[in-house]
């Protein structure tokens, strides 16, 4: 999954979804939560900006990316 701060790889399961790999592009730093078996971010920050990919498989397997810029 691209984002502007970098790319995350995931894979999902039947009923949790695993981190493959999280590669941030030049000036980001990355992180990861996660708050159950069903649902990972991971985050790519920079001074300016912030990418947020969240996967999850509840209630269908889908990834989102959310750009904040300030």
């Amino acid at each position: 999954m691209p984002s502007e701060g970098g790319k995350a790889t995931v894979r999902f399961g039947d009923d949790a979804v695993c981190l493959i790999s999280a590669v941030p592009n030049r000036g980001f730093t990355v992180s990861t939560s996660r708050t159950e078996a069903q649902t990972l971010t991971v985050t790519f920050s920079a001074s300016r900006h912030r990418s947020e990919i969240t996967a999850t498989v509840q209630p269908q397997s889908r990834a989102d990316v959310r750009e904040v810029s300030w």
